[in-house]
């Protein structure tokens, strides 16, 4: 009986702190706005750097494996999760591969997300057993304090050298790079930052990338899990490094399309007038929302058109008010998103189904991604057909809030124009038009899904949940 008390006090301290607190604590205010000006992301002649567009899913894996190869110096990896499958043994095979060759690798994983558990422990081993790589976990789980619980690592980053970086909304998994015709892909989207002048790295938007994971790696939050390995975990951990330089060798004989791929980053990327680089604040508890302050300011400022993807949309009150096109002065603003039979999040498609009908009635097209066997993970904006942003900010309050998230902004009419292209094939050819009463206008050459009853279901079901915990979401 002593027990079932304990667990129920347990149950209610943790409700309380890590998730009724977060209800009514208020972010702190800083000068942030003041001091970051809008017209910082606009340039007036060419920039030093030049950006690369990485949609497919199948390439954007071959385009990691490229960078972690052509790193000489150091390797800066950040990630929100890790998920087992052949892509997480390619990723980790290279890293160790890279690290062989005298390449200074950081990982930053987040802490409760990153999947390094069970089997997967003898990887954290062998980071820690190799002299060239270092491992640390931002907020690892902590079940004393749950309110440590909703500051996650939304980031997903890999620096190389001073020379190329890649920021996007993929994880690391195989459904995030399955080749075409596979049941439960993810599609998402990465920009690959070139740096054209490595004598003026200061000018770049690399180095404050560098600068932010600099500030994140050595933040209080982020800790080694493992500095000093027992007997047995040095031998697993050695084992495990064998083995992946072993499967390192495999692969390549075996998948050698996947290796030394010839990719030739100026040729692919495209010219910039301005590249830059924004986050959220680290804090824990409720955030000073500097990803979407960015993001607002942007959609007032625009003149003609906003165009939106993101896997969901769970717009919080502000957000609302910046997505009344009443309120806003273009002629056009479009948002596409997952529908209910494509999403594979039902928790936070239950969010968003509150808000559907409000979304399409306040003079926003809402286009909905029919699925059903692959979804959409991206996370994207265009202003003007001039002003784009790539990154790992979802539109809800989750982003906004309470995890560290980041976004490049990009100024570039060929840039915005070839992901625009990019968007408009989602919109026009696997998406349909969601009208005030919620059913979908008619198409021509799309078809609305059949969405399963239980699934469907479970939506409604959490969709009266949800409410009451809105801001999590």
């Amino acid at each position: 009986m002593v027990f079932v008390y304990i667990i129920v006090l347990y149950f209610l301290y943790s409700l309380i702190s890590g998730v009724v607190l977060f209800s009514f604590h208020q972010h702190k205010k800083s000068q942030y706005v003041n001091e970051h000006k809008t017209e910082r992301f606009f340039g007036d002649q060419a920039s030093q750097d030049r950006v690369a567009l990485v949609e497919k899913r199948y390439e954007s894996g071959l385009a990691r494996i490229n960078l972690i190869e052509n790193a000489q110096e150091t390797l800066d990896i950040s990630y929100f999760m890790i998920s087992p499958g052949l892509a997480d043994s390619i990723f980790h095979t290279c890293i160790v591969n890279a690290a062989d060759r005298g390449v200074q690798v950081r990982i930053l994983l987040d802490g409760v997300s990153n999947r390094m558990i069970g089997k997967k422990k003898d990887i954290v081993y062998s980071y820690v057993e190799h002299p060239n790589i270092q491992l640390k976990f931002y907020e690892p789980f902590d079940m004393w304090r749950p309110w440590t619980w909703n500051n996650r690592l939304h980031d997903k980053i890999i620096i190389v050298d001073q020379k190329l970086a890649m920021v996007g909304g993929r994880n690391i998994g195989d459904k995030y790079f399955a080749p075409v015709g596979l049941d439960g892909a993810t599609n998402d989207r990465d920009v690959v930052v070139v740096n054209t002048d490595i004598n003026a790295f200061e000018n770049s938007a690399i180095s404050k990338v560098k600068e932010y994971y600099n500030y994140v790696w050595n933040h209080a939050f982020s800790k080694p899990l493992i500095t000093t390995l027992t007997q047995k975990q040095q031998k697993l951990g050695q084992r495990k490094l064998f083995d992946l330089r072993k499967l390192y060798h495999v692969l390549d004989e075996s998948k050698p399309s996947f290796f030394q791929q010839e990719i030739n980053w100026m040729e692919k990327s495209l010219p910039a007038k301005k590249v830059t680089f924004i986050h959220n604040p680290i804090d824990r508890f409720n955030k000073e929302p500097w990803v979407w302050y960015e993001i607002s300011r942007l959609m007032k400022k625009a003149k003609d058109s906003i165009l939106i993807q993101s896997p969901y949309i769970i717009p919080t009150k502000d957000m609302r008010h910046h997505l009344n096109k009443g309120n806003l002065s273009v002629n056009e603003v479009k948002a596409v998103t997952n529908s209910l039979a494509a999403s594979p999040n039902l928790m936070a498609y239950s969010g968003y189904r509150r808000f559907r009908k409000k979304l399409v009635s306040s003079g926003i097209d809402v286009y909905e991604f029919q699925g059903p066997t692959e979804s959409y993970h991206t996370k994207s904006f265009i202003f003007d057909n001039r002003i784009s942003l790539v990154g790992s900010f979802n539109l809800d309050p989750r982003s906004a809030y309470l995890s560290t998230e980041i976004m490049l902004v990009i100024d570039s009419e060929e840039f915005a124009s070839q992901m625009k292209n990019e968007i408009d094939r989602i919109i026009h050819y696997n998406s349909l038009l969601v009208k005030e009463d919620g059913s979908y206008a008619p198409h021509p050459d799309v078809i609305e899904r059949v969405v399963p009853r239980v699934k469907s279901l479970m939506t409604c079901v959490l969709t009266g949940v949800t409410r009451f915990g809105e801001r999590l979401l």
